[in-house]
C-alpha cells in the first residue's frame, strides 16, 4: 500500500511537468555542467578511478511549487571496467524531484522561526550502467521538505524510500540471491542548498547536497547493508559576471565528493570516496 502511494505520488510529479498539467514557469534555471576527478571509488575495486562526468540540470518554480531534475553521465577509466572490459564504463543517473508548497497550495503561512515554507516532496531515481554488474536502480521517495529563509536557498527533507535494482552476475541468480532485488524501505535525511557570497568582490556561491541514508536491509549477497553518507559540494566562482557582466551564464570552481559505504557496502575495498573535482556549469 505504502509502495503503491509513494509510486503515485512520483508519477503525479512527473504529469506536473506535461504541459496542459503543470502551470507556467515563474522562473527557471537550466545548465550543462562538467565534473572531473581522479579520486572515485567504486565497490570491489581496490584502486581510484578517474571519471568525466557530463551534467544536464534544470530548475523551475511555478504558482503552487517547483521542479528538479538532474542527469549525470559518468564516464569511468578503464579502473572500472564496462562489460568485456575494453572500455570504462558508463554509468547513466537521473534525479527528479517534486515540490508542492502548502502555504501557497492553502493560502496561508507556515513559517516558524527560520523556516519560511513547508512543502511535500516526491521523486525518483534511475539509473543504469553498462558493467557485468549491470546495476538498473529504480527508486521512489516521498516526504516533508523544511526550506529556510536564506540568500539562495536551503532545504531539508525526510524522505521515506522504495528501492529495487539489479545484480546481473551469476552468482546473483542462485538462491538466496537473484539478479532483481528489492531493498527494504529506508529513509533519507536530505539537505540541498545553494547560497550566493562575496569573497574580495568576488561573486561566487556554495551549492551542494547531502544524504543520510538509512540501512536498506539485507544486498544482493543476503549482507546487511549499513547507513551510507553521501556529500556532494562545491565553491564557483561566477566567471561570466566578472568577464563580460553576463551573471549567472559560466561558472567555474572545486568541488568535493564524500561518500561512506557506497551503496550500504562495508568491509570491501572501493566503498568510501573522497575525491576532489574540477568543475563547470554553463547556464542558459
Amino acid at each position: 500500500m505504502i509502495r503503491s502511494t509513494i509510486r503515485g505520488a512520483a508519477l503525479a510529479a512527473v504529469l506536473a511537468m506535461i504541459p496542459g498539467v503543470s502551470l507556467a514557469a515563474t522562473w527557471s534555471d537550466t545548465f550543462i555542467g562538467y565534473r572531473y576527478g581522479t579520486q572515485f571509488t567504486e565497490p570491489n575495486i581496490k584502486s581510484d578511478i578517474k571519471k568525466h562526468i557530463v551534467q544536464f540540470g534544470h530548475a523551475s518554480g511555478y504558482a503552487y511549487g517547483q521542479n528538479f531534475m538532474n542527469l549525470d553521465v559518468l564516464l569511468s577509466d578503464k579502473a572500472d571496467p564496462a562489460q568485456g572490459g575494453d572500455t570504462g564504463a558508463t554509468d547513466v543517473y537521473l534525479t527528479y524531484r517534486h515540490q508542492l508548497h502548502l502555504g501557497k497550495i492553502l493560502d496561508r503561512s507556515f513559517a516558524f522561526g527560520p523556516v519560511k515554507e513547508v512543502a511535500i516532496t516526491a521523486g525518483f531515481d534511475l539509473s543504469t550502467k553498462n558493467t557485468a554488474f549491470a546495476p538498473r536502480k529504480r527508486m521512489a521517495v516521498l516526504g516533508p521538505t523544511l526550506k529556510f529563509d536564506v540568500p539562495g536557498f536551503l532545504d531539508l527533507s525526510l524522505l521515506y524510500t522504495v528501492e529495487r535494482n539489479n545484480c546481473g552476475l551469476s552468482v546473483c541468480s542462485t538462491a538466496p540471491n537473484h539478479n532483481s532485488h528489492g531493498f527494504d524501505p529506508y529513509l533519507i535525511l536530505n539537505a540541498a542548498w545553494g547560497i550566493p557570497f562575496h569573497a574580495a568582490g568576488m561573486p561566487m556561491k556554495f551549492q551542494g547536497f547531502m544524504n543520510y541514508i538509512t540501512p536498506k536491509g539485507r544486498d544482493y549477497f543476503n549482507v546487511k547493508t549499513k547507513a551510507e553518507t553521501l556529500v556532494r559540494t562545491s565553491v564557483m566562482l561566477d566567471v561570466g559576471q566578472m568577464a563580460w557582466g553576463a551573471k549567472n551564464t559560466l561558472w567555474l570552481g572545486v568541488g568535493y565528493e564524500y561518500w561512506q559505504h557506497k551503496f550500504g557496502n562495508h568491509g570491501k575495498p572501493g566503498v568510501n570516496t573522497r575525491s576532489p573535482t574540477l568543475q563547470l556549469e554553463l547556464h542558459f
